[in-house]
């Protein structure tokens, strides 16, 4: 946690500095709010069982900032046009997710089974905290659309977040450390609670919808996936575990041109 602090120090700095420095070589600056539930694609449950994904389910809160080249801050009129110009912002956020978890599923429904029980007694939770960057694409153009040409700008982005990790997890037949109170898939080294730091390769779609001379509505979908399979806690022990950890948010946002 203390490195985690240190990096969101710096962070903060930069941020409150950041816009006298950047103004002075022609950017300009949104800032925004994001919030949506996110679904957790863990060793909890089945990963494709829908009642699992659905009742996984938790929110995410994201405070995002982006780098607009389209217009400069410091003369308040556009920037030369150039195609990387008018179509790529260059976006960075701090992002908190945090959910609890159960087991869904066949096995886990089953009234009378010992893996049932073992299943349905053991619960769970875990929480992000998450800074990244990434470059975000515009297909239409981002003059046109500052504009009012379009009131509609859809986007990709690709990026990259250091992703810090809080497991817990907890058992009504007793102590989570007693393997008899686990899964087989879980025992010998299946459950490992201590926090700890990743990275997640971000992929994101979505759309901005203008509402007023300084300010968007933001609709996007992301799929995060985790370089670690420990993100909540479990790993399961076996062949069948294919796959690391995933998130999938859904959120809305409200963003504010600082500089317009």
């Amino acid at each position: 946690m203390a490195d985690l602090r240190s990096v969101l120090i710096i962070i903060w700095l930069l941020f409150l500095s950041g816009g006298s420095v950047f103004a002075q070589l022609g950017l300009s600056h949104e800032v925004g709010i994001l919030v949506g539930p996110t679904a957790f694609f863990t060793d909890y449950g089945e990963r494709y069982n829908f009642k699992n994904n659905v009742n996984n389910a938790g929110l995410g809160i994201g405070i995002v900032h982006y780098m607009n080249f389209a217009y400069r801050a410091d003369c308040n009129c556009y920037a030369r046009e150039t195609y990387f110009n008018d179509h790529f912002k260059i976006r960075t956020e701090i992002d908190y997710f945090r959910t609890k978890l159960e087991h869904f599923g066949p096995i886990a429904a089953k009234p009378k089974s010992v893996g049932g029980i073992l299943l349905r007694a053991m619960h769970g939770e875990t929480q992000t905290l998450e800074i990244g960057t990434g470059l975000e694409y515009y297909p239409r153009s981002i003059r046109d659309y500052r504009a009012f040409s379009h009131l509609f700008s859809p986007f990709i982005s690709l990026g990259v977040h250091y992703v810090n990790y809080f497991p817990n997890a907890y058992s009504d037949l007793g102590p989570i450390t007693d393997e008899n109170n686990l899964f087989p898939t879980f025992r010998n080294g299946g459950v490992d609670l201590d926090s700890g730091s990743t990275f997640a390769i971000v992929g994101i779609a979505g759309t901005r919808f203008r509402l007023g001379h300084s300010s968007d509505l933001n609709l996007e979908a992301r799929w995060q996936y985790y370089d670690t399979d420990w993100l909540e806690g479990l790993n399961v022990q076996g062949p069948q575990n294919k796959f690391n950890d995933l998130v999938f948010w859904v959120n809305v946002g409200y963003i504010y041109y600082i500089n317009y």
